[in-house]
């Protein structure tokens, strides 16, 4: 059996590196604080995951997202879900198209077909549309009228949905929320944040400029160095075992699958990848592991009682 290449084989790793590094520095220009939120957004790119992304209104989740395409040189496009939205309008629909021999069905392209997506609200959308833009994260592919599409790579679905419940929204399947590889939580800001924020978007420029790093070759090489990035047994093992015991945890129901298990693992790679190392550490697993597993676990009643939430959990079990 032939061994794994080692990162360091590679060459101008520390150069893609760098051009990472360069480009959170570059989205920092137009978002304030946040920095936990957008590593983790970083991490989800580059270990080629989707994330689904909570909180209230306002706290710039939009602009997070369209920025993070524009200096990685990402297509985007935007999804305003709606009870009535049909999934022929997230995929596509075929069309009749006059052409010189007569007429003809021409498929039109949805905005699925690029390399981010934003599903805002995905909670307002019907289970009929949830399942359509699912299917397409998980299949990379969209199938109409008998033809098959790929997608565009890199290709990576940020879904939102708000924390608070509302009439008219549909919940997400626990099935279907494990095809997440990251809950990604924002806060609120800072007071000292915030009033960086104000300054920063009522005075000049509407829209602070900024400059494009990183090319979709170079997403695509960093994403397969990625899975290169070796990791010992110990804290592969250490991974497997904190996800197993949320299958034992008093306070849980449901724990989370196998697929947390590889989600942690990969997304630990993609986290030392970024912060410049050829290593994982116990760090990377103990960070992400509340975005890892916070939507694949469903407590008991005896916990939503007590107060308990997903974090405080997998708190005590990291202990």
């Amino acid at each position: 059996m032939q061994d794994e290449p080692d990162i360091d084989e590679f060459d101008d790793v520390e150069a893609l590196q760098d051009r990472l590094a360069t480009a959170r520095a570059e989205v920092g220009k137009r978002i304030v604080g946040q920095r936990e939120v957008l590593e983790q957004l970083f991490v989800c790119i580059l270990a080629d995951g989707n994330a689904l992304l909570e909180s209230n209104p306002g706290l710039g989740k939009t602009t997070m997202v369209r920025t993070v395409a524009e200096v990685t040189d990402l297509a985007f496009s935007r999804v305003q879900n709606t009870p009535d939205l049909m999934p022929s309008d997230i995929t596509g629909t075929e069309i009749i198209r006059e052409t010189e021999t007569g007429r003809e069905f021409v498929f039109e392209k949805g905005p699925i077909f690029a390399n981010v997506v934003l599903a805002d609200e995905i909670n307002r959308a019907t289970p009929k549309t949830q399942a359509a833009l699912l299917e397409a994260m998980q299949e990379r592919q969209v199938t109409a009228g008998g033809d098959t599409y790929s997608l565009p790579e890199p290709f990576f679905v940020l879904a939102t949905q708000n924390p608070i419940d509302q009439g008219g929204t549909y919940a997400l399947p626990e099935a279907q929320t494990d095809r997440f590889m990251l809950k990604l939580v924002v806060d609120y800001p800072e007071a000292d944040e915030e009033r960086d924020i104000v300054d920063l978007y009522t005075s000049g420029a509407r829209q602070v400029p900024v400059e494009q790093v990183l090319t979709r070759a170079e997403i695509r090489e960093a994403q397969d160095l990625v899975r290169e990035v070796p990791i010992a047994d110990d804290l592969r093992d250490r991974a497997i075992e904190l996800v197993r015991a949320t299958r034992e945890a008093e306070a849980v129901e449901f724990g989370a699958s196998p697929r947390a298990s590889m989600a942690l693992v990969v997304a630990s790679k993609a986290r030392a990848f970024l912060d410049g190392r050829n290593h994982v550490s116990a760090e990377d697993i103990e960070a992400l592991a509340a975005p890892v597993l916070r939507h694949r676990i469903i407590l008991d009643f005896r916990a939503e009682r007590d107060g308990q939430t997903p974090d405080d959990v997998i708190e005590s079990l990291l202990e």
